[in-house]
């Protein structure tokens, strides 16, 4: 099968497509041949050096995919069959003609999307959805600050936090990313290059400041995330786009507001967690991709590459231009784009 490789860290003009052995599914897991992947900062990441694999998983770039049900490895419990369109929660793998998945990490396609659509949906969705619901215990009325707004994560928090009847604010890079955070329902959208978003949040919550916090962007937000964190509120990390290195008085300004600093990743879980998650995602979240009005769900997506063109959408996502996902599009083995992209039952 064909796959993204590179043979030592670096630039995206390392990368290169490449014909690997295609995985053989081991127990409980299913054979998928992927029509469609999406990009996600831990790819760049991992290209560059930063993020090896977890244990025992591919090394592969791609950590969620699209496509089509190839082959059942032995004691599956008969949830699919072969042929099933389905979506997939990946710790590596997902840029290649086929990967293997834990059956429990499957999630049914929802009615009316694409495949395309349906490849942005599991990293991002699922991230999204553990740190509102698993890590912040969000709750109807809070006021939660999007930070990375039009991102795959933000834009999916966003609509995640209407879900849920609490209020997203959003910062973002410039006024077309504004925009579409807050078509999605964001509240409040804050050019952080422009405006300072801590006093934007204080202003619209009258001096109370925020109860959820998402950070993406770690060391250089920290004294504005402190000033606009609630008392009581809840500041989850999940990235450190803007470093790592803190100087100043973090704990002490923690401290009083009686705040709470938690960390959280979702690629090193394990597979007991992920099947917990996904479970809960596919209940309470997945019904809301197929509805109408106000409560339907959308995933958000930027753009489509060829997989052949994987240098270009590294670039690409480099530039911070993208709004909603960069996905790959996975050539079938006459070297074509999968057939059926639009999935129907």
């Amino acid at each position: 099968m064909l796959a993204v490789h590179f043979d030592q860290p670096g630039g995206a003009e390392n990368l290169y497509v490449k014909e690997v052995a295609r995985p053989i599914p081991g127990p409980g897991e299913v054979l998928l041949k992927v029509a469609a992947s999406a990009l996600n900062r831990a790819d760049i990441i991992q290209r560059q050096g930063g993020y090896p694999p977890p244990p025992g998983a591919s090394s592969i770039l791609g950590l969620e995919a699209s496509g089509y049900v190839a082959e059942l490895g032995p004691g599956c419990q008969g949830k699919w069959k072969t042929g099933d369109t389905a979506m997939a929660l990946l710790p590596g793998g997902g840029q290649a003609q086929y990967v293997a998945v834990p059956e429990e990490l499957l999630m049914p396609i929802p009615e009316g999307l694409t495949l395309l659509q349906a490849a942005a949906i599991p990293e991002a969705w699922l991230t999204a959805f553990q740190l509102l619901h698993l890590v912040g215990n969000v709750q109807a009325g809070d006021t939660v600050l999007i930070h990375a707004g039009s991102s795959g994560v933000g834009t999916a928090a966003i609509q995640l936090a209407r879900l849920a009847g609490a209020i997203p604010l959003v910062t973002a890079g410039s006024p077309q990313k504004l925009q579409m955070a807050e078509k999605l329902g964001a509240a409040v959208g804050v050019n952080y290059k422009e405006e300072d978003f801590c006093e934007a949040v204080l202003k619209f919550t009258q001096g109370a400041g925020v109860n959820l916090i998402l950070d993406c962007i770690g060391s250089s937000y920290w004294e504005k995330n402190i000033n606009c964190l609630a008392v009581d509120g809840r500041w989850i990390l999940y990235g450190l786009m803007g470093g790592a290195d803190v100087n100043g008085p973090l704990l002490s300004k923690l401290l009083s507001k009686r705040g709470s600093l938690i960390a959280s990743l979702l690629r090193s879980r394990n597979k007991t967690y992920k099947q917990a998650l996904v479970r809960a995602f596919t209940e309470r979240a997945l019904p809301h991709f197929s509805t109408e009005g106000p409560q339907r769900l959308l995933p958000v997506l930027d753009s489509v590459y060829p997989l052949a063109a994987i240098q270009e959408a590294h670039k690409y996502m480099e530039t911070n231009k993208n709004m909603g996902k960069i996905v790959l599009e996975l050539p079938n083995e006459q070297g074509t784009a999968t057939p059926g992209l639009l999935h129907s039952n």
